[in-house]
């Protein structure tokens, strides 16, 4: 992230309370719900100040609360300003901004759509995992292989990947077996 003065702003969602912060590059730092508002303070940029946001952090905002809502958003034409990136993770992240609403990816498709082979799924799993604009680069549509949940380092874990994906018609749940037991 850039030397540029950084500020932030958190705001309640239908999910919880959110932290976005920015500077005058663009997005920095987006903080996934968490139960307060003071949680979410924590977790975003040390030395960051609460500001007045800028139209495009107040249009993200908004798009933020409509997503939680279960409205369908597309969060692809922010602004982001990640600071210095491994050029692969630079990769990375374009190719995920791309995964659209209710689809899903692997992180070894992913990692193949980007040209590398299956070595390189580990590569994307750690870009995933350092995200630090979880939401407006969709890491939650991002699975592991076979289409399991894999890991997720927002608060909530998991659960909260299970819930967001639900959020937009994506059901992981196993279905049910063709066949019940007599139960006898």
């Amino acid at each position: 992230m850039g030397e540029a003065p950084h500020h932030y702003l958190i705001f309640e969602t239908a999910g919880g309370f959110c932290g976005i912060a920015w500077n005058n590059v663009g997005i920095t730092r987006f903080q996934l719900p968490t139960k307060s508002a003071a949680a979410a303070e924590r977790t975003l940029l040390p030395g960051a100040e609460h500001g007045t946001p800028t139209p495009e952090v107040i249009e993200a905002v908004a798009a933020v609360k409509r997503y939680f809502e279960g409205e369908q958003t597309d969060f692809s034409g922010f602004r982001l300003d990640l600071g210095e990136q491994d050029q692969f993770f630079e990769q990375i992240y374009a190719a995920a901004r791309r995964i659209g609403w209710g689809q899903i990816t692997t992180y070894g498709t992913l990692a193949k759509e980007l040209g590398a082979g299956p070595e390189a799924a580990r590569d994307v799993g750690q870009a995933m995992a350092k995200n630090p604009v979880a939401l407006l680069i969709p890491c939650h549509r991002v699975l592991a292989a076979g289409g399991k949940i894999g890991g997720f380092s927002a608060p909530g874990g998991s659960a909260a990947k299970i819930r967001m994906l639900a959020l937009e018609g994506v059901d992981l749940e196993p279905p049910p077996p063709a066949q019940q037991s007599f139960g006898f």
